[in-house]
């Protein structure tokens, strides 16, 4: 277990630097406009979304490590290509290849964390290994910045090192990663089917491929727009907006511990925790929309982000024990659900933003993800009790739990926004209070004698004079 925890963190640590690299090197020595850029950027995730059902087959049919291994090294290949391409063609290739790499390493890791955490411990296995890839891929963004600094944009060097880097995770995942299934196999014939078909239905899946597309959907509807959002709607300079993106890894250390809970607890409730996290998050930019309520916002979205790998990991892993033989591939169609939301979400939110103004796409938000918490109390209770007939004290149970659940989540959201607002609204009236200058007191007049002169004493003294 522990191997493949290393193995995120060291693949993490070696492509951190290409993310932050690859669209400087583009722009800069290959003159792509912006919106070629972000082409770039989005196309290993399409060529990703397309092949991860295949490739999580041929995980299954040719075993999860040597799958793991082939996507490692594939993403090796990708730092050579970055490093000596002469025409953008080349940098399209290299992350088609990533894409690909992609869409085989994701299901292998999903399926060898499923069957190494077992029983007891499987969530806060997930949560771990999230855990190392966040701090990973946040130091070697850094690190990026830094060596590109100190070489005067030496972006060779930059890609030499990241395929240094990739090189770790394929030694260790050599060494002392082991499958614990080496005997089970899948025909030729079944693997050409595309849809796992024993022990776990296609409608099944689908619904769970669906609620991993809804949740990442409405978690990542802020994630591109999350600077401009700070910048133009919140009044933040760039630099306060830059430095909340330090909450991130911090919030990331709770990830261990919702991953005991949904081991020990409840998987469902913590599941729960990222649409009622994308609900109070709205709320909160909606209402608060200063530093204060932005830095409030964003915790509670990375916190929601901490909650949701351990209890969805856990969940699937339960799902896949269902037909062990065909891990791989289960993970391969419900995490290309997931990448479908991740590139969904922005796009959806920049639409609304561009319709409506960012209120617009705040309040869809805060609907979709209400939604969505509906959808998962129906899709995880219908795991639960697969294979018996339900009660009618378990349906009364469902049927309560759904409104239940979503009002109590609008509530706790609109009431933490309330608070919010209110603390933000008394620290500006106390700051202007002591900004404001006291009014000056009339200067007092000095006392005279009155004169020895009792007519002229007269007057002093009806005019105050004296």
């Amino acid at each position: 277990m522990l191997a493949i925890v290393a193995e995120g963190f060291f693949s993490r640590l070696s492509f951190g630097l290409i993310t932050f690299a690859l669209p400087l090197y583009a722009r800069e020595k290959f003159g792509l406009s912006l919106a070629e850029v972000g082409l770039l950027a989005a196309f290993n995730q399409i060529v990703a979304i397309l092949l991860k059902p295949f490739m999580g087959a041929l995980a299954d049919r040719i075993g999860l490590k040597r799958g793991l291994n082939i996507a490692i090294g594939l993403r090796s290949v990708v730092t050579l290509v970055l490093a000596f391409a002469a025409v953008p063609a080349q940098i399209f290739v290299a992350r088609g290849i990533h894409g690909t790499s992609i869409s085989l390493r994701d299901p292998a890791v999903g399926a060898l964390l499923a069957e190494h955490g077992g029983k007891k411990q499987v969530a806060q296995s997930f949560a771990w290994y999230q855990t190392a890839k966040t701090f990973a891929g946040n130091g070697s963004k850094t690190l990026s910045g830094i060596l590109l600094g100190l070489t005067a944009s030496n972006y060779t060097l930059v890609f030499l090192v990241a395929f240094a880097l990739s090189l770790v995770p394929l030694f260790v995942v050599m060494l002392f990663v082991r499958e614990t299934r080496a005997e089970q196999t899948v025909s030729a014939a079944e693997e050409a089917a595309p849809t796992p078909h024993q022990g776990i239905s296609k409608q099944r899946i689908a619904s769970f491929t669906s609620l991993g597309c809804l949740i990442s959907g409405s978690a990542y509807m802020m994630n591109g727009l999350f600077p401009v959002f700070a910048v133009e709607y919140a009044g933040l300079t760039k630099t306060e907006a830059a430095l909340i993106y330090g909450i991130s890894p911090v919030m990331s250390l709770a990830g261990p511990g919702f991953g005991w809970l949904a081991d020990n607890v409840s998987r469902k409730l913590v599941l729960s925790v990222r649409s009622v996290a994308n609900i109070l998050s709205s709320v909160v930019y909606l209402l608060v929309p200063s530093l204060g309520g932005v830095i409030v916002g964003r915790a509670t979205d990375d916190l929601g982000k901490a909650a949701f790998k351990p209890a969805w990991g856990a969940l699937l892993a339960q799902l896949s024990n269902l037909d062990k033989k065909r891990r791989g591939q289960l993970f391969g169609f419900i995490s290309s659900g997931e990448d479908a939301g991740e590139a969904l979400g922005p796009i959806v939110a920049g639409a609304l933003a561009t319709l409506g103004g960012f209120q617009l796409m705040l309040a869809v938000r805060i609907v979709i993800a209400a939604v969505t918490e509906v959808y998962t109390v129906l899709v995880t209770h219908s795991l639960e009790s697969h294979g018996r007939t339900r009660t009618g004290r378990e349906t009364y149970r469902v049927s309560i739990a759904v409104p239940v659940r979503v009002v109590l989540g609008l509530l706790v959201s609109f009431g933490a926004g309330w608070a919010v607002g209110q603390v933000q609204s008394d620290h500006s009236q106390a700051s202007a209070k002591e900004t404001t200058p006291a009014e000056p007191k009339p200067p007092e007049k000095a006392t005279v004698r009155c004169s020895s002169d009792p007519t002229v004493a007269a007057i002093q003294k009806q005019l105050g004079e004296c």
